[in-house]
């Protein structure tokens, strides 16, 4: 097809396309849940009765939806995995084993290449879910449970390219995932150890106790102490504060920056005035268990850059700043 030259006027007729196809497509959703019915409790029951792996196959367009509902179904708690339905007569179908179910996608119902796979389904007593367009195919009819996923037209002006038919099967894929990953009681923590490299994984995962200072980094000084020493303690550990503990180590307070202006407008001696006499008592603090996450909130929520982390007897064991959250990719 020779290119169009292009012309301001087209601008217009572009944006029409655009909604045109996201309209087609919105409706083929509403009428997919407005079809919701007995068989996707029939189909959520068979995958939760599954002790092996759901496998996941189908052909061209519906493939590319079969690998990313495979994969959405991996990572919320229901091991799957994609099966090419071409590569599995040629070897592949080993994957299928009993204990597993077969996930089949495929608009028509009769695309030769999962069909193929029928008699192998059959021999295994491996149960077939399906989701097809059409609930009179030979995939529908062969399989346990059948959702039906039609649309009443494609977003493409010819009737022809798989648009609304594939959004579908998607969306009817993660209506799945996300049924069962409830109906295990599945928790961001659970999805965090699927997902340990990214972002929702280091804030789930990471625990205070991960990314603490401790020992000489540990700033800290007695209620004795003269602001002055406690400054050289503040600049020491590079922390923002220090902490105010007694002989025990227990925390009586922290003296932050803030706590410093507030004692200089007071026009305090600095070499005679005492942390007993300028310091916060107490001091927001978090245990080492804690997610750092929770630390994050924390110094968000009460506009502080640094915590103090003690044990159940409120002996200092750590501290941490805004900074050592950085770093370990938590905020």
């Amino acid at each position: 097809m020779k290119p169009q030259p292009y012309s301001a006027a087209g601008d217009q007729a572009l944006l029409l396309s655009a909604s045109r196809t996201i309209a087609i497509e919105a409706a083929a959703l509403q009428a997919l849940r407005a079809g919701l019915d007995a068989s996707f409790v029939r189909a959520c029951q068979l995958c939760l009765a599954c002790s092996g792996r759901i496998v996941v196959t189908g052909m061209g367009k519906s493939g590319h939806v079969a690998h990313k509902v495979a994969a959405t179904l991996a990572s919320t708690g229901s091991p799957a995995f994609f099966l090419h339905p071409g590569e599995a007569s040629h070897g592949d179908l080993g994957m299928l084993t009993r204990g597993d179910m077969l996930l089949a996608l495929s608009n028509s119902g009769e695309t030769a290449e999962v069909l193929t796979l029928l008699p192998q389904v059959k021999r295994l007593a491996v149960p077939l879910l399906a989701l097809t367009g059409n609930p009179q195919s030979t995939l529908a009819r062969a399989a346990d449970v059948h959702l039906n996923v039609a649309v009443s037209q494609e977003a493409c002006p010819h009737n022809l390219t798989p648009t609304a038919s594939t959004t579908a099967a998607l969306v009817m894929g993660d209506a799945l995932a996300v049924a069962l990953l409830e109906a295990r009681g599945f928790s961001a923590e659970d999805f965090a150890r699927s997902h340990p490299g990214g972002s929702l994984g280091r804030r789930l995962l990471t625990r205070v106790e991960d990314i603490m200072r401790r020992g000489d980094a540990l700033p800290r000084v007695r209620a004795e102490t003269p602001v002055s020493a406690a400054l050289l303690e503040m600049t020491r550990t590079g922390l923002g504060l220090t902490t105010v503990v007694d002989e025990q180590r227990r925390v009586l307070g922290v003296f932050s920056d803030g706590d410093l202006r507030r004692a200089l407008d007071r026009r305090i001696d600095l070499h005679t005035t005492t942390m007993r006499e300028v310091m916060t008592p107490g001091g927001r603090r978090i245990g080492a268990h804690e997610l750092a996450a929770a630390a994050a909130a924390l110094m968000e929520t009460h506009r502080i850059t640094a915590l103090v982390v003690t044990d159940q007897e409120q002996r200092l064991i750590g501290a941490l700043n805004v900074h050592d959250l950085m770093r370990a990719g938590v905020v």
